[in-house]
């Protein structure tokens, strides 16, 4: 009978599958199928280039505990303490997989990545929220034209869902529910939710001159496109361009708008708009699992940093000495 464990070939290489499942696959293509699919492509597509890393470097699989700490430690220059865990994480999954011992669970490796840590320090670069009154300047620079419409409605929706750049980009015009105070996004799946279980995100009509709602319905009627996935590519021109825009170019579309307002856009990406509602939200008052209602965040321990960031002024010890 064929090996049917959770091998590296098998759980870490995409393979094209239909998107209805064949009934004509056997029983083992079925359980294969399975097992590549309880891993997203991304997650995927990590562990491939974390094992590409290694093996470039020269570690063989299974690896010993003292070639991991190696590895390790000739790497401590080159990566951050974060992208190294990562790889330990990597490393101990296709182990587990195969059936070998697993090196990432001995001592030696254990305290190799600790002393890294020690030594390196484990601060990792966030990045800078996108606060409310600077989307508000962002939005008030902005021109005219098909172009200037996508971007508003991206900058709205995605700050007011607090969405990570792939679940905006993902959103489909289906997705899109009318609700007398507003509208319903639903979210289909997320990188949190990779079973496709889903949630539903209230985006209300805006109170100020920006309003979400009305920044979406205008780019929708300037697209005319009843389905598909609500943002896409328009080039100078203001031709559409594609059927998706890019996770990544959310980044991008945030930072030309940030500078077109004067604002350095330096330490800025996709995910301030997520960070910008969590900050924003705190710092006015709005109970914490309210915000964890609209961004998804599993637990107030997700929002910690947020809530670290927002109160920094409040009640500060110097501000009350000078």
């Amino acid at each position: 009978m064929k090996d049917l464990s959770l091998t590296r070939d098998n759980i870490f290489l995409s393979r094209p599958t239909n998107s209805t499942f064949s009934a004509a696959l056997t029983s083992s293509e079925a359980v294969e199928h399975f097992i590549r699919e309880s891993l997203s492509e991304n997650t995927r597509k990590a562990y491939r280039s974390d094992l590409a890393h290694f093996t470039a470097w020269g570690g063989q699989l299974p690896a010993s505990p003292d070639m991991v700490a190696m590895y390790l430690a000739d790497q401590a220059d080159t990566l951050a303490p974060a992208s190294l865990a990562r790889r330990i994480a990597t490393l101990s999954k296709v182990h587990a997989a195969n059936g070998w011992d697993n090196p990432c669970c001995a001592e030696v490796v254990r305290a190799t990545l600790r002393g890294i840590k020690r030594v390196k320090g484990t601060a990792q670069d966030q990045a800078k929220p996108l606060l409310r009154e600077d989307l508000f300047l962002v939005l008030d620079a902005l021109g005219n034209g098909i172009r200037t419409k996508r971007d508003r409605a991206l900058l709205l929706i995605g700050w007011g869902g607090g969405f990570r750049s792939s679940e905006l980009t993902g959103l489909q015009v289906s997705d899109i529910e009318d609700a007398r105070e507003g509208i319903i996004l639903h979210l289909r799946r997320s990188k949190t939710d990779q079973t496709g279980e889903g949630r539903k995100v209230g985006i209300p009509l805006g109170r100020t001159r920006h309003c979400p709602v009305a920044a979406l319905t205008a780019w929708l009627a300037a697209t005319n496109r009843p389905v598909g996935k609500i943002f896409l590519p328009v080039d100078r021109h203001g031709n559409l361009r594609g059927d998706q825009l890019r996770p990544d170019a959310v980044s991008t579309i945030l930072r030309d708008r940030l500078t077109d307002a004067g604002i350095v856009s330096e330490g800025y990406s996709g995910h301030s708009l997520r960070a910008g509602l969590a900050t924003s939200a705190i710092k006015a008052g709005v109970p914490t699992y309210k915000v964890r209602a609209q961004t998804g965040h599993a637990s107030d321990a997700m929002l910690g940093r947020y809530v670290r960031d927002a109160g920094l002024f409040e009640g500060n010890a110097a501000g009350a000495m000078l």
